[in-house]
């Protein structure tokens, strides 16, 4: 199954944090899975990481490097995500959020299972993982 991944779950599982839960833990590790991590997420925690709003363990930079060394894949964002954005419903002051409406469209226009906690997603007909 292709699954991409929420920003927050590629942090909590590179610092194997216990918010992960224990189905989100059992996709990313089942060899069967292919797991994308978003250009769109990369570029989040590089601003947030910039500000001061995300602190982390180790660089950012070594976070992916060991990521892709567990087999994690980069999505690029393109044109077709991109222009997909533009179609996406404001179901309420949620998912106003530039990130998570590049996700979502990723999500679909991949036609890929998502791995998030957060249930607004569910608004989208994305199938999320939890």
């Amino acid at each position: 199954m292709d699954i991409l991944i929420d920003t927050h779950i590629f942090i909590w599982a590179s610092q194997n944090d216990s918010q992960l839960s224990q189905t989100a833990k059992e996709e990313l590790q089942n060899p069967l899975n292919e797991i994308y991590l978003s250009a769109a997420s990369i570029w989040e925690m590089s601003i947030k990481v910039g500000i001061g709003k995300l602190v982390l363990l180790e660089p950012l930079a070594r976070y992916l490097e060991n990521a892709i060394l567990d087999g994690y894949k980069i999505l690029p964002v393109n044109e077709n995500h991109a222009l997909f954005v533009a179609n996406l419903p404001y179901p309420s002051s949620s998912h106003k959020d530039p990130f998570d409406r590049m996700l979502i469209a990723q999500a679909i226009k991949e036609n890929f299972s998502f791995i998030s906690a957060d249930k607004a997603f569910d608004f989208y007909g994305v199938k999320r993982i939890w």
